[in-house]
């Protein structure tokens, strides 16, 4: 069976970072399906730095080989998972810098979004979610929050996130349901596949 290709990308790069926990986490879910091919993709790993093209790239080509190289290895998938701690109300920098370090390999994809914190990063994936907009790609509604009690119990005292999945494993299964909908769905427009919509009434 053909399977969608899904990132799981960690957006914190931070030495004391919780965010691979919940990523392997989530991945390790998602790859137990028989309709995706997950890969985990750690910010951390490309350092790239700060934006600084004289554009985006949906107006021209990137210069900096190590944005070249996150627009390649982004442009792999067919959607994505961004795990997120929340920053003073917002996703992590590195993250907001990753999503503007490419463009057109962010179009007409589906992005779904695990966040921890607090209160779950509720904030951070909103502000995600505008950024996707503006990205061109589709938000799913469902996602992942580990907050509160939960939080604590395995960011603080580093119990398993075995010991919460009663909380988290009914909104996960949700999202990553929705994930593979929109996935096939915006795998299919790009390939050609959907009809071209009739040209709107002049009237």
């Amino acid at each position: 069976m053909t399977k969608l290709k899904i990132a799981v990308i960690i957006s914190s790069t931070r030495d004391t970072r919780f965010g691979p926990i919940p990523a392997r986490w989530i991945a390790d879910l998602a790859g137990k399906r028989d309709d995706m091919e997950i890969e985990v993709v750690d910010l951390k790993s490309f350092e790239l730095p700060f934006f600084n093209e004289a554009s985006s790239n949906a107006w021209g080509p990137s210069k900096d080989p190590a944005a070249v190289a996150w627009q390649n290895k982004i442009g792999e998938f067919d959607g994505y998972i961004i795990v997120t701690a929340e920053y003073n109300r917002a996703l992590t920098g590195a993250m907001k810098n990753a999503f503007d370090q490419a463009y057109v390999e962010w179009n007409n994809k589906p992005i779904a979004f695990l966040g921890y914190g607090g209160l779950g990063a509720a904030r951070a994936v909103d502000n995600g979610r505008t950024v996707a907009i503006e990205l061109q790609m589709v938000p799913i509604r469902n996602g992942v929050h580990i907050g509160g009690g939960e939080y604590v119990k395995v960011a603080h005292k580093r119990q398993p996130i075995s010991d919460i999945e009663e909380a988290i494993l009914p909104s996960a299964k949700a999202m990553l349901d929705q994930l593979a909908w929109w996935g096939w769905t915006t795998k299919a427009g790009r390939e050609g596949r959907i009809p071209e919509l009739a040209a709107p009434s002049k009237g």
